[in-house]
């Protein structure tokens, strides 16, 4: 029988009016993957917190067990020096530092008044090589990829001697080719003896890494399901996560007539802020009409996010050319205020950094980008603003304590819906929806779906990028394909697969 390595017994964490964590146990075997699955806001991330002494011992009620040791973790740095490492889904990496540098940040080589550089960077290359990453640990961090930037985080916690690795979302920012990679990594750091307890969304991949997979719902243990002896589907976790079997993962819409065109990008050509000869976005042309879901899809670093900010009054992207048309007449938007004044509203990938402020609460933020609707002679109601923010609240079903509450205290399917009502409340003809349901649960999913179906039936139209193939072709009349800056093609969502978008990706590599 194999050793447990982790357990936890009846662990309690309260927030102020909110129980996170009710009598939560998880086990965990030594050199096994543990998937933890569940809803945004079921308490997985905080469970880790407290395994990880984010939240001390004292802040929590029940037992941390590890390696046969009751432990009291009163920081991360207790629980590293035992060999537990946490990987959080936002990247704890600096830009213009290099990737030696940031490995051993707070775990420098050398003595106490100096460090030896040439130990950091020859013990971080080493580690560099076991993850598989291709870099000289001099590269600065902003010149890598985010995929890449994963892998630094993973050879970080190596260089910190990991016995027990917990992954927080690590594949959701990522394309399907590097969150294989990633995946395989795990696997074969399984083979050598490692444990790692993951966190993810993506269902898929929990069904084909995970040997147990323990559902957290509401703040308690619900199951814990063995690869080896029980079902585990993806319809079958689901089913544990919800509390009910899920038939569609895509809600129908109702008939809608798509209408006349409501706006058309022509011959749209950026270039790169800093890079200034580089041109990331080129030649695109496209238009979305009224009462339509277009979907644009690509593999990452195709320019969708470049296009959707550079059309979105230049809020990326230098010697911006092409025109832009909305309801027919040639919009020049020089700035986010005059895309917001043209109808047209970006909803961020990057919910945390550019969406929400997180320590503001959500009635501020819901109000963020239409203050004058609630403010007399330029000072703020605030019961108007209050008011607002209610109805917001309880149209798009957002759960939290009250409108007063800090977005920063929500889970990510919440903020998620603090950001679109943000957006709603500019009351835009078209919405440019960026990654909308990235790193949220399926079931928050299937309610930003019904949103968009709604904005949808209500007349808007709807740009959704997304990464992920099934929720383009899910949610989509028409689908474009980006690659390499450029539009590689267009198909209607009846006709096209997976299959058909890879293929259209792969045709413009070749340049046919």
């Amino acid at each position: 029988m194999a050793k447990i390595l982790l357990e936890m017994k009846n662990i309690v964490k309260t927030f102020p009016g909110v129980k996170a964590l009710d009598n939560v146990n998880l086990q965990v075997e030594e050199g096994e993957i543990h998937a933890l699955v569940g809803e945004n806001g079921a308490g997985k991330s905080t469970l880790m917190n407290v395994l990880s002494g984010i939240y001390p011992y004292g802040s929590y009620e029940g037992d941390i067990i590890y390696n046969g040791e009751v432990c009291k973790f009163n920081k991360i740095s207790d629980s590293e020096e035992k060999g537990i490492v946490i990987i959080h889904q936002e990247l704890a990496l600096i830009p213009y530092m290099s990737i030696g540098e940031n490995m051993y940040l707070g775990n420098e080589r050398g003595r106490s008044c100096s460090i030896n550089w040439n130990e950091t960077y020859g013990e971080a290359d080493k580690y560099l090589e076991i993850v598989g990453l291709k870099e000289s640990s001099h590269t600065l961090i902003k010149d890598i990829g985010v995929g890449k930037q994963q892998l630094v985080e993973i050879a970080k916690a190596l260089a910190k001697h990991a016995k027990l690795l917990i992954l927080d979302e690590p594949t959701a920012s990522l394309n399907e080719d590097d969150s294989k990679a990633l995946l395989e990594l795990l696997l074969k750091f399984k083979a050598e003896g490692m444990t790692s307890i993951i966190i993810s969304h993506k269902l898929n991949e929990i069904a084909y890494v995970a040997d147990k997979i323990t559902v957290i719902r509401d703040g308690s243990t619900i199951e814990t399901l063995d690869k080896a002896k029980d079902d585990i589907s993806e319809d079958r976790i689901i089913q544990g996560m919800v509390g009910r079997e899920l038939t569609d993962r895509f809600p129908k819409r109702p008939d809608v007539k798509i209408g006349d065109v409501a706006m058309e990008v022509k011959n749209w050509t950026v270039y790169h802020p800093l890079y200034s000869d580089r041109k990331v976005v080129d030649n695109v042309s496209l238009n979305i009409r009224k009462g339509e879901v277009v979907g644009i899809c690509g593999l990452m670093g195709a320019g969708r996010t470049e296009l959707a900010m550079s059309i979105f009054g230049k809020s990326y992207g230098t010697n911006i050319s092409g025109q832009l048309f909305i309801h027919g007449k040639e919009a020049k938007l020089h700035s986010v205020e005059d895309a917001i004044k043209h109808k047209l509203a970006y909803v961020t990938e990057d919910r945390k950094g550019n969406g929400l402020i997180l320590s503001n609460p959500i009635k501020t933020n819901t109000t963020l980008a239409n203050m004058k609707a609630v403010s007399t002679n330029g000072i703020i109601d605030h019961d108007r603003e209050f008011a607002v923010a209610d109805d917001y609240r309880e149209k798009l079903k957002t759960k939290c304590a009250g409108v007063e509450q800090n977005v920063g205290n929500l889970s990510g399917g919440n903020q998620q819906k603090v950001l679109l009502a943000k957006w709603m409340f500019t009351e835009p003809d078209i919405l440019i929806l960026d990654e909308p349901t990235r790193g949220i649960d399926v079931g928050a999913k299937y309610e930003i779906y019904c949103i968009i179906n709604d904005l949808v039936a209500s007349g808007k139209s709807v740009v959704m990028i997304s990464s992920e193939l099934p929720e383009v072709l899910g949610m989509s009349d028409r689908i474009y394909v980006m690659n390499e800056g450029k539009i590689a093609g267009q198909m209607k969502a009846e006709e096209a697969t997976q299959q058909s978008i890879m293929a259209c990706i792969l045709k413009s590599d070749k340049g046919e």
